[in-house]
């Protein structure tokens, strides 16, 4: 049952009783509840209380489903007792509803009865009043057709009031007229140009209209005369645009001058405007720079040209000048950029306009001759203004020397002209010719002084570097270091290539979108460099305090080796190796081979090292912003590793006794490179010859004199091995420096013209490849000087070799040749203490000595004098005890020249024609090694003249050699 909020609203149950009174069951059902409600007599506060129980939502004015809403109520689990109870509840609810409801209709009964009387008297007064409407109508028609005389009198009144209103306005309209000039002179302060002009040529058509009154016949002229001097101010409002581009200001330009009829004339002007603005503005950033460098008000610089002008620029003012000068450049080709835009919007709407409404055919013929004219005009404009920019901008670069500027000053100054290039790659597409050549010429000018200030740095480098270990930690990368940051930024056109931020603007965002509504591309920002710190060094040298206590640990015993050294393999990169059981043979190995005791193989490398490879950061960021330059750069960079190369060699690896030895030490491709090196880059002249050409004064001062090792280096005492850790040092550091070069060799290609790509694939293959094999000339030294191969071949020829009988035990200079490789094995591990010594440099160490030793065996056995059968079983017996000995001190297989020695040994078997044989094929020995087998070993068994031909035989081979 749908109530109303009993407690609140008691009109409610009136109206109630109204419906129930109109529909009589409904009434008599409210009847029989009253009698129900009265035979069950109740306390009126009970009952209220049971009314106050009902819930709020049951007095709800809005649709409500009773039924639904107490089904959805219903517990999940059903109770027939709580059922029935919560029944009779709302059956009392209801019976305590249903008596108030009857008691207020009783209540309110006499009111209904007298409320429906006034209703029904009500209704009797309305139809008295329409009859008479009625009649009142019928009456007024009758007047209306009764007096048509007073209608027309009404009209020619209403004629003449007509008159009097067109007199009135002609006569406001003259008024107006005599106080235009008031009204213009406040419109042109006010801007309101289009407001002006039409106000003027409206006058001058009233003017026209009303000519026959003879208080305005002189108007026109000086309504005419008004118009010209609008115009004069028109001219000056759009020289405005070209500095500060106002949209509003624009529209109201370009709106007066269509009024005027003058569209194509605006834009004749609006470009002479830019050209002067370009002039203009220019001239007075660098006048100001000047004259407050000069330091008093002398009026003489503002009478210089402004290419005398730029010439007296000082290098403490050249980039603040530089960075306002394109700031003021860039303003300018915004309000051209904005100019553009804004015609191309008007166009747009305007055409939308005429394509709705093409009704005056002539006229939009014309709107589209002029706009089609403008859009020409300001295309072709854009590559006029920019080659007013760009000689401006070349004028004022080429005006100062920079070539001693710093590195950090010429940079920004590149920064600052790749980004001016960029505006104009965006503003008209040009590729900045005039902007390169200028900015090119001033690069390789500097280039040139800076790069030669650097190779006498780095020589002066070279010459105090004491080839001590450079503690970098082992994830040291070149892209850690500052100069290198620029290669993991990603470029964005928007940003300055050397001060980007992290989160760049997306590249399909153009400068003059970004910087539309504020902002400017040149404002100097501060260099990023300071907010981040290189973190490269190691703390000593090593990571930890426990890899430190790890360096210093003997080899003695398996509990003395590094943890890390008893794993199968070790990550170089993360130190991680699988949990896997290692064996004794295993680990001695590991012990022999790489003397490595830091936990991770951090690389080595010299401050000079790093010092190249900063350089080599700058030249390619310098590269990276002026491609056009690029070949110069890349030429110069592969000198400061053709110095370095050439250092490392002439500090460690130059010494002509070993090296004509014949071993082949030096490949063919490090001595042409030497060589080249040498010739094109050293400077071997103590002065200058005074009668030398220009020319070979010019080529001298593009060399440098060859380096001198450091005094405090010594490479002569025996107990460091000949200076061993600092050659590791600085032949290590010369391939650490190699890789890099490699690793940078993509992004030199990308940038290398592809005509002097060549160039770049002859250094890598010719110069930075050959880093590695350095390895063996420096190296070699110290396994030549490391041994006694002298005192070995006293003892060898001691030796008795023609014995008569098979010898079971070898001879003394085995064991004395032993204990000098474990000497030497032992020396080597105390300078791996000092240096890590790499696998292949150890590797290269111990294949040189034992190289040495088996050449100086069978140098030993060229030098014996007699021999027998047994003699020669006992040179064997003496090598093969050597090999045994020696292959528990190292794991290189197989012993290099192995077959070296025992091939000579065996060819003390050979018959007279196997031997003239063998002599030709093995052509490695020297002739007095071939001379003894002929004279030693076939002497007892050959004629005179077999000999003599076998000796002939060897002549002719060695013949050639000389």
């Amino acid at each position: 049952m749908r109530i109303s909020k009993i407690k609140k609203e008691k009109t409610g149950l009136g109206m109630h009783l109204v419906m129930c009174g109109h529909y009589g069951n409904s009434f008599f059902f409210v009847q029989e509840e009253i009698r129900e409600a009265h035979e069950e007599p109740t306390d009126p506060q009970a009952q209220q209380e049971i009314i106050n129980s009902i819930e709020e939502v049951y007095f709800s004015n809005d649709s409500f489903d009773i039924v639904k809403y107490e089904l959805e109520r219903l517990p999940p689990v059903l109770s027939l007792q709580e059922l029935e109870e919560y029944r009779d509840k709302l059956k009392q609810q209801q019976a305590a509803v249903s008596k108030k409801v009857a008691d207020l209709i009783l209540e309110k009964q006499p009111a209904y009865v007298e409320e429906l009387e006034r209703v029904t008297s009500l209704q009797s007064g309305l139809q008295l009043a329409a009859v008479i409407c009625t009649n009142g109508r019928r009456h007024l028609n009758i007047a209306k057709e009764g007096f048509t005389q007073t209608s027309l009198g009404l009209l020619a009144n209403q004629r003449k009031r007509q008159l009097l209103i067109g007199l009135l306005k002609s006569l406001r309209t003259i008024k107006t007229l005599q106080r235009t000039d008031v009204r213009l002179s406040e419109m042109l302060e006010e801007e309101d140009y289009p407001g002006a002009i039409q106000l003027c040529l409206e006058c001058q058509k009233a003017a026209s209209t009303f000519k026959h009154y003879s208080c305005i016949s002189e108007l026109n002229s000086k309504l005419q005369d008004t118009l010209e001097q609008i115009e004069e101010q028109l001219d000056v409002a759009l020289s405005k645009i070209c500095k500060n581009f106002d949209i509003n200001h624009y529209t109201k330009v370009q709106q007066a001058y269509r009024l005027l009829g003058k569209t194509q004339t605006a834009m004749d002007q609006l470009h002479m405007h830019f050209t002067q603005a370009i002039h203009n503005t220019v001239f007075q950033v660098v006048l100001g720079y000047v004259e407050l460098c000069a330091g008093n008000t002398d009026t003489k610089f503002q009478k210089l040209q402004y290419k005398d002008l730029c010439t007296h620029i000082t290098s403490d003012s050249y980039i603040p000048c530089l960075a306002d000068l394109c700031k003021a450049l860039w303003e300018v080709m915004l309000s051209y950029y904005r100019t553009m835009q804004w015609h191309e919007n008007h166009d747009q709407d305007e055409a939308a306009v005429v394509s709705s409404d093409g009704n005056n055919v002539i006229g939009t013929e014309e709107s589209s001759f002029d706009r089609n004219y403008v859009k020409k005009k300001l295309e072709h404009g854009l590559s006029r203004i920019w080659q007013d920019v760009q000689l401006k901008v070349k004028t004022y670069l080429l005006g100062t020397d920079l070539s001693n500027f710093k590195y950090d000053d010429f940079i920004f100054v590149l920064d600052v002209i790749s980004r001016l290039m960029q505006v104009g790659e965006e503003f008209c597409g040009s590729k900045s010719e005039v902007l390169q050549e200028s900015i090119r010429k001033q690069s390789v000018n500097y280039f040139k002084t800076y790069h030669r200030t650097r190779l006498e740095e780095l020589r002066m480098f070279l010459e105090n570097e004491t080839w001590e270990l450079c503690p970098v930690k082992s994830s040291f990368s070149i892209l850690q270091l500052h100069e290198f940051k620029f290669m993991e930024q990603s470029r964005s056109p928007s940003v300055s290539p050397s001060k980007q931020p992290a989160s760049a603007v997306s590249a399909t965002v153009t400068l003059f979108e970004q910087y539309c509504n504020g902002g400017n591309p040149f404002e100097i920002q501060a260099d990023s460099k300071d907010d981040e710190t290189e973190d490269v060094l190691a703390s000593n040298g090593y990571e930890s305090d426990e890899q430190e206590k790890s360096a210093y640990q003997e080899y003695d015993s398996d509990s003395d080796v590094p943890e890390e050294l008893k794993r199968d393999y070790v990550d170089e990169q993360t130190g991680d190796a699988p949990i896997k059981s290692v064996s004794r043979d295993t680990l001695r190995s590991r012990k022999k081979s790489d003397y490595n005791l830091n936990k991770v193989n951090a690389p080595i490398l010299t401050n000079t090292t790093l010092n190249v490879i900063r350089l080599v950061g700058k030249y390619m960021q310098m590269m990276n912003i002026l491609k056009p330059i690029a070949f110069d750069v890349i030429h110069f960079m592969s000198q400061l590793f053709d110095y370095y190369l050439y250092a490392v060699y002439t500090f460690f690896g130059r010494n002509d006794m070993f090296e004509s030895t014949g071993l082949g030490l030096s490949s063919s491709r490090l001595r042409t490179t030497l060589n080249r090196i040498q010739e094109s880059l050293i400077d071997l002249e103590v002065s200058a010859d005074p009668s030398g050409t220009l020319t070979a004064a010019e080529e001298r001062k593009e060399k440098v004199p060859s380096p001198h090792l450091s005094h405090l280096v010594v490479l002569t005492s025996g107990n460091s091995l000949y200076g061993l850790a600092e050659r590791v040092v600085a032949t290590e550091s010369l391939v650490f420096l190699a890789e890099q070069f490699e690793f940078l060799q993509p992004h030199l290609d990308a940038v290398m013209p592809a005509a002097k790509k060549p160039f770049l694939q002859q250094f890598y293959s010719q110069t930075v490849s050959t880093a590695s094999e350095l390895r063996k000339p420096v190296y070699w030294i110290v396994a030549a000087k490391a041994i006694d191969y002298e005192q070995m071949l006293l003892l060898m020829a001691n030796v008795k070799w023609d014995v008569k009988e098979i010898m079971s035990q070898h001879n003394v200079y085995v064991d004395a040749l032993l204990k000098e490789f474990e000497e030497f094995n032992r020396r080597l591990n105390d300078v791996s203490k000092r240096v890590r010594i790499p696998l292949p440099v150890s590797n290269i160490l111990w294949e040189h000595c034992i190289r040495l030793a088996n050449r100086t065996l069978v140098e030993g056995y060229a030098n014996v004098k007699k021999c027998s059968n047994e003699g020669r079983a006992l040179m064997q017996l003496d090598f093969q005890q050597f090999l045994m000995k020696l292959e528990k001190l190292t794991d290189i297989r197989p012993i290099p020249d192995k077959e070296f020695v025992e091939t000579y040994i065996k060819a003390y078997y050979l018959t007279e024609n196997d031997m003239e044989c063998w002599i030709k094929e093995h052509r490695e020995y020297s002739t007095k090694q071939l001379t003894n087998l002929v004279n030693i070993c076939l002497g007892t068994y050959i004629n005179k003249k077999a000999r003599q031909k076998l000796l002939a035989t060897i002549d002719d081979i060695d013949r050639p050699k000389r």
